[in-house]
């Protein structure tokens, strides 16, 4: 059943599919800060001639605020509800991007980035948590959905945001799509709500082990498990951001951004079909892996794919260098990369319990925030050497290490930790908002 009503609740059930798609749109309307990021990067530097490695580092700062800030703004969620913290991330997004759309300086370009960060990090950790709360019996299946708002929502504007940098400026894609985008996050965060004692299902006796108590955040810090989830977190985020937030100028460095392609019955450049099916299948990863791991198991299902993962690296830096090739391989890539944002959360989750999952899943989230650091680093060491192909050898190496560790450590850690399935979850009495 969808929903168990408690006596003492509210009159009218919560249907508890109406907060995951409302969960889901929000998500939508946050993923061109990230995914469209790499259309405005060489028409900012052609204005102002920045360079690419210090237009990056904007990149770096709203991927850092967009996620070292979600565990204060989980906290937030887990006492008073999520409608408010949406409700302040789409003001929080809609000022970043207004602000982007007049930047004249590196300062204010970085400020932009960082504003932008907060309100993208409050929509994203709140509408993860949320769905983690719902869905404690499909809770792979549902925060892969949810993150796949964010990682196929910028597939629907890969043509209108380039279309408007091309013919009026980038800083009124900025303006139109930071104002639009805000405006539907502050309706649909009147929707949501968090799940009062008896609205949401229990966990189900699965494959799936599930911890014996709710860790405290402090609680959790102090485990072995959380920290080597961690550290595997930033291995695999990290070669993932590298291709997001540099496809556009791996393309043009192909030579092949601009040449015409046919592919899905559609006629396009190479850069905007690659940008269309990336997101695409980036999205399609999170609710399939995180599907595939509510029955098989989360680090079986990471080792299978991190270990294609590699592959797809691999044959992006070697192979991918013709229109149909690069299309491919770069859509493999978001494809083995993309599920991480439902595997390690519904992981965390797992382990240490739902009633603070909000602010647990925000304190892992924030390793993106350190793997952002070396987007950077990447533009450096392909500067270096003169191609991308080093860059793509190093992020190979790193998903076959994590897969490793998901099987060879991550798994026994886990299953010294926890024993058969949880108990029944604890809810928070959260206050209506």
């Amino acid at each position: 059943m969808a929903n168990q009503r408690d006596p003492s609740g509210p009159t009218v059930p919560v249907n508890r599919w109406i907060q995951l798609v409302a969960g889901v749109i929000c998500m939508v309307m946050i993923a061109n800060l990230q995914y469209g990021w790499t259309y405005f990067v060489d028409p900012i530097d052609a204005r102002f001639h920045w360079g690419r490695t210090n237009i990056q580092i904007a990149f770096t700062i709203f991927v850092a605020t967009e996620t070292w800030l979600v565990p204060v703004e989980g906290w937030f969620v887990d006492r008073f509800g999520p409608r408010i913290v949406v409700m302040f991330g789409g003001v929080v997004v809609a000022i970043g991007w207004w602000l982007n759309s007049f930047a004249s300086s590196l300062p204010m370009l970085y400020l932009a980035a960082a504003i932008s960060g907060v309100g993208a990090g409050a929509v994203y950790g709140t509408c993860v948590g949320n769905a983690l709360k719902w869905f404690a019996d499909r809770r792979g299946f549902a925060a892969g959905l949810t993150a796949a708002g964010f990682g196929a929502g910028a597939a629907a504007t890969v043509y209108p945001i380039i279309s408007v940098i091309r013919n009026y400026g980038y800083d009124r894609a900025f303006l139109w799509f930071g104002f639009a985008q805000g405006a539907v996050i502050l309706v649909l965060s009147q929707l949501l709500k968090a799940p009062k004692p008896g609205e949401a299902p229990k966990p189900v006796a699965r494959r799936i082990a599930q911890g014996t108590r709710d860790y405290r955040p402090t609680e959790m810090l102090q485990t072995p498990l959380f920290w080597t989830m961690y550290v595997m977190f930033v291995l695999v985020a990290a070669s993932g951001l590298v291709v997001t937030a540099q496809v556009a100028p791996i393309a043009r460095d192909y030579k092949i951004a601009g040449l015409p392609v046919n592919f899905l019955f559609i006629s396009s450049t190479v850069l905007v079909m690659a940008g269309i099916v990336d997101n695409i299948l980036n999205g399609l990863a999170r609710p399939t892996f995180g599907w595939v791991s509510d029955h098989i198991g989360r680090e079986n299902t990471m080792a299978l794919v991190f270990t294609c993962g590699a592959g797809a690296y691999w044959a992006l830096g070697t192979i991918g260098n013709t229109p149909a090739a690069f299309i491919a391989t770069a859509g493999l890539v978001y494809f083995t990369w993309g599920e991480i944002y439902s595997l390690f959360p519904a992981l965390c989750t797992d382990v240490y319990g739902a009633r603070y999952a909000t602010t647990n899943a925000g304190l892992l989230y924030t390793a993106k925030g350190a793997a952002s650091f070396l987007v950077p680093a990447a533009s450096w060491l392909q500067g270096a050497t003169g191609s991308w192909h080093a860059v793509f050898i190093v992020a190979a190496t790193t998903n076959i290490a994590v897969a490793i560790t998901a099987l060879l450590i991550v798994k026994p850690l886990r299953a010294a930790r926890t024993v058969g399935v949880a108990a029944p979850p604890q809810v928070v009495p959260v206050a209506e908002s």
